[in-house]
């Protein structure tokens, strides 16, 4: 399991243990939260874009004998898709989509273009060159072109600011800002191309994250979200968002190709979601009707305090990237 540091890749890991599995828990920060999970083997590997990510997965994959690989951050998807041949051939299990599928959903100005060219409401967007298109009456979100999360994310009224950020922001986008109430999909896309989808309203959100979600469930949010995911080749696991507007105007605005960190909602609204994940990863077929939910089952989460320590120690006895403690 990849990107133990972050919410989905955290949270998975525990739901994955819970179901009995033994957890290789991977990231590049020594400091990650998903190292203290109990049970869990803690590897330090490489961040994504480091040329040595390949050799030390495929490295860790043969000593551990590790049996399949979940990413639970977006920046490891590309590399891993790469690596699909080299460790199924060596006996790994992945549920990747083909890797325009991943460069389409992480890459959000190729996003808006496949979205555009397949009907699907999404934010207006424009390039740096294209300032001269942005309106100047109206609300712009100035953000990165990749990446996840609240990060480097800015809210303007004037075109000019949004051409100030620009030059602040790295690789950036400017859409216009869509109202309305927002929501996350969590989906299950068997091999079939059928995919399964939980609704959740994102009730409040901090930095990027849904901290009290609802289950919900509405015919027209669902229809976009199936064909959202049929126009980018979603396969396995994966979370739609976008916003409902005070008229019924649902739009889309980002697909990740890996869990949400707001899925235990869907769990405990009675959706076998990882369970079934599991079963398409090892090639078994997907039950969709154990990923029906219930509505109006709601989720709040918090920060909470893992652990306390001393810092200096824990860098002088953690292991190199690429060797398990």
């Amino acid at each position: 399991m990849t990107g133990v540091g972050g919410n989905p890749g955290f949270a998975l890991t525990r739901s994955l243990i819970r179901l009995g599995h033994t957890v290789v828990a991977a990231d590049a920060n020594r400091l990650a939260p998903g190292f203290l999970i109990p049970s869990v083997i803690p590897v330090v590997i490489p961040f994504a874009d480091d040329p040595d990510f390949p050799g030390v997965m495929a490295g860790l994959c043969r000593d551990l004998a590790v049996e399949a690989v979940v990413a639970g951050i977006e920046p490891d998807l590309e590399p891993l898709t790469e690596m699909v041949p080299q460790l199924e051939a060596a006996g790994v299990r992945l549920w990747l989509p083909e890797a325009l599928s991943v460069r389409a959903c992480t890459d959000k100005a190729l996003f808006h273009e496949v979205l555009t060219e397949h009907g699907i409401a999404t934010p207006r967007t424009w390039q740096p060159w294209e300032m001269d298109r942005v309106p100047d009456d109206g609300e712009l979100v100035v953000k990165p072109r990749r990446g996840h999360g609240a990060r480097n994310v800015h809210f303007v009224r004037r075109r000019e600011h949004a051409r100030l950020l620009c030059e602040l922001v790295p690789e950036p986008l400017v859409q216009e800002r869509i109202h309305g109430s927002e929501f996350t999909a969590d989906c299950l896309v068997d091999r079939a191309g059928r995919a399964s989808v939980i609704l959740r309203r994102r009730n409040l959100v901090k930095a990027g994250l849904a901290v009290v979600s609802i289950t919900f469930d509405d015919q027209n949010v669902r229809a976009l979200v199936v064909r959202t995911l049929g126009a980018v080749g979603a396969r396995g696991l994966c979370c739609v968002q976008g916003f409902v507007s005070a008229d019924g105007t649902v739009t889309i605005t980002e697909l990740n190709p890996r869990i949400a960190g707001g899925f235990p909602l869907a769990e405990a609204a009675g959706a076998d979601l990882v369970g079934q994940m599991v079963k398409g990863l090892f090639g078994l077929p997907v039950d969709h009707s154990r990923l029906t939910y219930r509505t109006g089952v709601f989720l709040t989460s918090c920060t909470e305090t893992l652990a306390v320590g001393d810092a200096a120690e824990l860098e002088r006895t953690a292991p190199a990237k690429g060797e398990t403690s």
